[in-house]
């Protein structure tokens, strides 16, 4: 007679999404602590600006501007208590499955290098020069988009209000995505706050994150056998 022992190897530690979480957090609680001009001298300095790639012959300036860094920390800085709460949401719902599938490293290179392909994509979009580009919204989209090709077949809670009661109903997670995707691409060129959100950074994010998900998926697949003793 033979018993399966459990394994005594503790699960791998996920520490991607917590550590983004918190640096989101705590670098929004130091910016509103700011006086208000301080608050806009950061922003300019840190975030990225549209109209810098716009002409043939300026990207060297923008190289010398400290553009590329610009990508990154543009992701760190949020508008408002909204702008940030939104993405800290929407980093925990799809963060937290992707990093359990491909690992915490995987994912913060996503995120990172992912909402900096945004960003650039917003910067070379954006006609109006001079356009503060921030937030975390464009890595966001790039972990929805890894999100959807990890797990094509998975399905997300959705709270429908009917009549005086709210039912909750799950719903394809293909489904709600390509939703939300084909709003951003309407939203790109007219809709809600059109020209004061970087739409197109969000469908940049999302084509770069189902990119890296697809390119990666040999990888994540050896991570996945050797989790599971195989």
């Amino acid at each position: 007679m033979f018993i399966a022992i459990p394994s005594r190897d503790r699960a791998p530690l996920r520490w991607a999404v917590p550590l983004l979480f918190a640096a989101l957090w705590l670098c929004f609680v130091a910016f509103i602590v700011l006086p208000d001009h301080d608050q806009r001298r950061l922003m300019l300095d840190w975030g990225a600006l549209s109209g810098d790639l716009a002409h043939p012959g300026q990207g060297s300036d923008w190289l010398r501007d400290g553009g590329p860094l610009r990508l990154f920390s543009a992701l760190f800085l949020h508008a408002d208590w909204a702008h940030l709460i939104g993405n800290l949401v929407f980093l925990l719902i799809f963060g937290l499955p992707a990093e359990r599938t491909m690992g915490p490293w995987r994912l913060f290179a996503l995120f990172l290098f992912g909402g900096a392909a945004a960003n650039l994509a917003a910067v070379l979009m954006i006609g109006t020069p001079d356009r503060l580009i921030i937030g975390a919204s464009g890595a966001v989209s790039a972990l929805i988009g890894a999100y959807l090709a990890l797990f094509p077949g998975a399905k997300l809670g959705v709270v429908v209000p009917l009549g005086l009661f709210l039912q909750f109903v799950r719903v394809p997670a293909p489904l709600l995505i390509g939703i939300w995707a084909l709003l951003q691409l309407v939203y790109t060129f007219i809709g809600p706050s059109f020209g004061a959100v970087a739409w197109s950074a969000h469908l940049a994010g999302f084509g770069f994150g189902g990119a890296f998900a697809l390119v990666a998926r040999a990888g994540i697949a050896r991570r996945m056998r050797r989790k599971r003793g195989f």
